[in-house]
């Protein structure tokens, strides 16, 4: 099955592919791995700024870190053009903005990992590590930055 399809199925439409907020590329291709730059968590199309253990709880990051997979997805179809050459996710790298009491950042960023595996299947697991930060740019819940192999 094609992984429009599977979007289609989802109830998913990529959004437009957003453009760098400062001296940087969305992503960079090196042979075959295309290293896809921090997205920053979004609602209603700005940041979606908060503290989680403060003001979000964790289903709610969970959400914002499966928008936050589907803008990577956006950037990474505007980027090599078919979302079918995916190979493989390889990596994730999640920060989550929470107070130093909030130690649930792995479960944050499973709003990504899962839609990711549900997106791509086998091809979608991928390793991964969520830290929690003191803050992330523009005050956003939730940063994520991904790996992937193309064919």
């Amino acid at each position: 099955m094609s992984v429009y399809d599977t979007l289609a199925r989802l109830g998913v439409e990529l959004p437009t592919a957003g453009a760098p907020a400062a001296a940087y590329v969305m992503a960079a291709t090196t042979g075959n791995t295309v290293f896809l730059s921090g997205h920053i968590a979004r609602r209603d199309g700005k940041p979606w700024a908060g503290k989680l253990g403060k003001d979000i709880d964790t289903a709610t990051g969970q959400q914002a870190a499966r928008g936050i997979a589907i803008d990577l997805l956006a950037t990474l179809h505007g980027h090599i053009g078919d979302l079918n050459r995916v190979t493989r996710i390889v990596k994730v790298m999640s920060l989550v903005n929470s107070t130093q009491e909030f130690t649930e950042q792995h479960l944050v960023t499973n709003g990504c990992s899962e839609f990711l595996a549900e997106v791509f299947g086998e091809k979608g697991k991928h390793s991964r590590s969520a830290f929690g930060v003191a803050q992330i740019p523009l005050g956003a819940c939730v940063e994520i930055e991904m790996i992937v192999e193309i064919a």
